[in-house]
């Protein structure tokens, strides 16, 4: 079998990778220009920004036995017209970095979407080449799971970020924070997130956090304030 990766971006990277872990050799292809594009390939995946995906889906013409695989959680099938009849979603729900690519799939889970019954077979299959952790997942849930994947793991980023300002100016770096950030991340494993919940806000100590918003700046203290009352509406008796 095949396979070209159109995109060499952080995901595109990663399936490359992944895939010659298996002993699978990939085409990557630039989306950007499609040079060296293949015609004869089996299957089509794009790993493209969500932006450029349908103008890159439409600049490429193979022959119609083809399959093409969008790796979007958050766009249709339908971006796909009448020449790409075999036509599907191979999402795979995990962060991403070009420079650290990710080789091992076989924890991260993989949503998938065809068509028809033969069309999701066909895609199952190829996902089982990476995980065995296959969901199927139509636009919408796709849609809401991207938009939790945003809250557990952009934000949570962007939180780490904001930690680090925190503690500049002080002795103290940031990696002091890494074993607090692997607890909460463990404790995921055992708790909800819920019951993990824990902090000044969690309980209601009023003279902890009136210190804390002494010397934060304007949009760390936006921030702190509107984290701290959505804790404690999520916790109150």
């Amino acid at each position: 079998m095949r396979i070209v990766i159109i995109g060499t971006g952080n995901v595109g990277t990663s399936l490359r990778e992944a895939f010659l872990a298996k002993g699978i050799t990939t085409d990557f292809i630039s989306s950007r220009t499609l040079e060296g594009l293949p015609t004869n390939a089996d299957v089509y995946i794009y790993a493209v920004r969500d932006t450029a995906l349908e103008e890159v889906i439409a600049r490429v013409h193979v022959h119609e036995r083809a399959f093409h695989l969008h790796t979007s959680g958050a766009l249709p099938i339908t971006l796909f017209g009448p020449d790409k009849p075999h036509a599907g979603v191979l999402y795979p729900f995990q962060t991403f970095s070009k420079a650290s690519p990710l080789t091992d799939f076989s924890s991260v889970p993989l949503f998938i979407e065809a068509r028809g019954i033969d069309d999701l077979s066909a895609i199952y299959s190829l996902a089982l080449t990476l995980s065995s952790h296959i969901y199927e997942a139509s636009l919408p849930d796709r849609e809401r799971l991207h938009a939790a994947g945003v809250f557990a793991n952009n934000f949570s980023n962007l939180m780490c970020c904001i930690a680090e300002d925190i503690l500049r100016g002080t002795s103290i770096p940031f990696k002091a924070l890494l074993p607090i950030i692997d607890e909460t991340a463990a404790k995921l494993h055992r708790l909800s997130p819920r019951e993990a919940q824990s902090g000044p806000a969690r309980r209601g100590d009023e003279v902890v956090m009136k210190r804390h918003r002494a010397f934060l700046t304007p949009e760390q203290l936006e921030i702190y304030n509107l984290l701290s009352q959505t804790i404690q509406n999520q916790h109150k008796p």
